[in-house]
């Protein structure tokens, strides 16, 4: 069962699998760096009933144990084996049983969206200072050449969204999913704009208020604990990175129409957000379980729909591939380098997070994701009819 498993799976590299009965398994081509495991009958059980979260929560539970490499080693041999190529969208039925199980999924009311929030960005504010860059962007950075530094990607993806908004000082601006307040900061400090941050994060909203007060920008970037859905006043921008994720795929016309009502007549709205090529799908079982329970990772097509379903032009659209990737590459390299984390955070927990930043990166460098930027307004003629305004962003 395990090594038909296997050899379905694994077409490159160096894999060997110990089993519990002293068997070993070999797969791959025997290149590359080896990578061997020991697996237990839990293991053994969980994965080859469902690959996906069975490998993770083996992991996770030292069903399943390294004694060469680590887990991103052999993600990147299944990755490479083409484990992850997307597959198509599939027929009637198969699209109809996910239609469905998205909407089950990811109905996320108000109290849910509370807790989904609550459940991943609640954690510590600690945790992802470890991780993160400086201003802990949680989101894809932008690297437009090679060889640069997380903080330096994350300031060209701040400069690029800004570039975007095309901003004129002293205009209002609303900040969909604030985090910790990076972006609001850039855009009241860089840009001048007067900048209105909403987020569902307790931990978030405390720190972005402090970080915001230390810089000296209280009065230009303000923050609340507010659901988007509640706000009542106009904008003369929208920005949003990183929290169309977890709208949910029901509640993406809702969102857009929110979107429009929330945009002056004049304004401009940019969405950044993780995306998929193969058209709908449903949130992986890893992901949904431990991760971003409520989350969904939208195709392309469904954000356009929806959008145009609100009454939004959509005016550019910018598809970032490997940007992600290679953001999730500085942030696994720094949560396993940090030398406190072992003594802050248990094993188990050190290793969910291990699998999920590895995996993530796996989708983005060898599957079906992407990120994408998004602008939009109400009217025809807001912008410029070329994207001469972009350059140098």
């Amino acid at each position: 069962m395990i090594e038909a498993l296997l050899q379905q799976q694994i077409k490159v590299g160096r894999l060997t699998v110990r089993l519990p009965n002293g068997r070993t398994i070999t797969a791959g081509d025997g290149t590359g760096t080896p990578v061997t495991v020991k697996l237990t009958n839990k293991g053994i059980r969980r994965i080859a009933a469902k690959p996906g979260l069975g490998l993770g929560e083996a992991f996770m539970d030292e069903d399943l144990v390294f004694e060469q490499g680590r887990m991103w080693d052999l993600l990147e041999i299944v990755g490479r084996s083409g484990s992850r190529i997307p597959k198509g969208r599939g027929g009637p039925l198969t699209r109809l049983k996910r239609a469905i199980k998205r909407r089950i999924q990811q109905a996320n009311g108000r109290v849910a969206s509370r807790r989904n929030v609550h459940h991943h960005y609640d954690i510590s504010n600690d945790l992802y200072r470890r991780f993160l860059d400086a201003d802990m962007q949680y989101s894809c950075a932008y690297f437009p050449r090679e060889g640069m530094t997380l903080e330096e990607a994350q300031v060209a993806k701040k400069a690029h969204i800004g570039a975007k908004l095309r901003i004129t000082p002293g205009q209002s601006v609303l900040d969909i999913g604030s985090g910790w307040g990076g972006m609001a900061m850039t855009l009241a400090r860089d840009f001048g704009a007067d900048v209105t941050g909403v987020t569902l994060s307790t931990e978030q909203l405390e720190l972005a208020r402090e970080r915001a007060e230390t810089a000296g920008l209280a009065d230009k970037a303000r923050f609340e604990l507010t659901d988007y859905r509640d706000i009542t006043r106009t904008f003369d921008r929208i920005v949003s990175v990183g929290m169309l994720e977890h709208v949910g795929a029901p509640n993406f016309r809702g969102y857009f129409e929110t979107v429009r009502r929330l945009l002056d007549e004049d304004g401009v709205a940019v969405i950044h957000s993780i995306g998929r090529m193969e058209g709908p799908r449903t949130t992986n079982a890893f992901t949904n379980k431990y991760i971003f329970p409520g989350g969904y990772v939208p195709a392309l097509s469904e954000i356009v729909s929806a959008a145009e379903d609100a009454g939004l032009w959509v005016t550019d659209v910018e598809i970032l591939r490997l940007h992600y990737a290679e953001t999730l590459r500085h942030w696994r390299e720094r949560f396993l380098a940090d030398p406190e984390i072992p003594s802050l955070y248990d094993a188990r927990f050190r290793r969910l997070w291990e699998y999920y930043l590895a995996s993530a990166e796996v989708g983005f460098r060898y599957g079906g994701h992407m990120v994408f930027q998004i602008q939009l307004t109400r009217k025809l003629d807001t912008l410029p009819i070329t994207r001469d305004y972009l350059a140098g962003s």
